[in-house]
């Protein structure tokens, strides 16, 4: 093979073929061993893989594809001067192996909108599960700002009597205040002065008859730690003539456990 013979070989297209994997086995043996024979095909063919590599490159980076821009590059002729005897510009390699090029940047496209939809949809979906979290927190706070302003509008009724719970000797820093509506048979528990119970017990609130001694449990003071503003409303029928607060067992007691008496306030005559 000449010079002419290595130039018109080269300018057919089979290198482009043959980088493209789109020839026969035969036909690859072939090219490979013209390639070993003659430095100008091995020199093309590492040309065209590397025209390859950085095309592949570019789409890597996750950048959008320039569609026109390929498109020129591959259909474009090159224009230039031909010589008496020179080959055929490389117009029709480029047709060669314009469909596998186009398969290359048709997939790179839809990986790069593929992970684009991906990106988009995590992003909705983490919106949606904020604003579902915002909606909650918002409703919690609606119904503590309700829960609120019912209690301080019955505290403010008319009829209720204030009585101070002050610290015994188990708790001396603890303190509570009954708010007691005598017409409604209800009274109020402002718990705010008590440290939050141990795992496994509650605080249970006593109605108390002092002679002779006499406890009548008005209830529990449930989910102490998860209450806000820590006011508890018990229902009172008694003719109180104190109030004790007791730490129990989960459940409550039958009985006071006095060891374990928290707080305690008569009521003012």
């Amino acid at each position: 093979m000449n010079e002419m013979d290595v130039s018109k070989y080269i300018a057919s297209g089979i290198l482009e073929l043959y980088v493209a994997g789109a020839l026969s086995e035969q036909e690859n043996q072939e090219v490979a061993a013209l390639a070993q024979e003659y430095p100008e095909i091995l020199a093309e063919v590492e040309a065209i893989e590397a025209s390859i590599r950085e095309l592949a490159a570019s789409y890597a980076s996750g950048a959008a594809p320039d569609f026109a821009a390929l498109e020129s590059q591959l259909t474009s002729p090159s224009v230039k001067q031909l010589k008496p005897g020179e080959p055929e510009p490389r117009r029709f390699r480029l047709w060669a192996y314009s469909g596998w090029a186009a398969a290359l940047i048709i997939g790179a496209a839809s990986l790069y909108l593929l992970q684009e939809r991906n990106r988009m949809a995590g992003e909705l979906d983490g919106l949606q599960e904020e604003n579902t979290q915002l909606e909650t927190q918002i409703s919690q706070a609606r119904e503590g700002l309700e829960n609120a302003n019912a209690t301080l509008k019955a505290l403010g009724e008319k009829g209720i009597q204030l009585v101070p719970l002050t610290g015994q000797q188990v708790a001396p820093e603890a303190y509570a205040r009954a708010f007691w509506n005598t017409e409604a048979n209800r009274v109020y528990i402002d718990a705010n002065g008590l440290p939050e119970p141990p795992p496994g017990m509650v605080y249970q609130v006593w109605s108390l008859k002092l002679d002779p001694l006499t406890p009548t449990s008005l209830g529990l003071l449930e989910d102490f730690a998860a209450d806000t503003d820590k006011i508890f409303a018990l229902a009172n029928p008694n003719d109180s003539e104190a109030f004790g607060i007791t730490l129990e067992p989960a459940g409550g007691s039958e009985s006071p456990t006095l060891e374990q008496l928290y707080t305690l306030g008569a009521v003012s005559s």
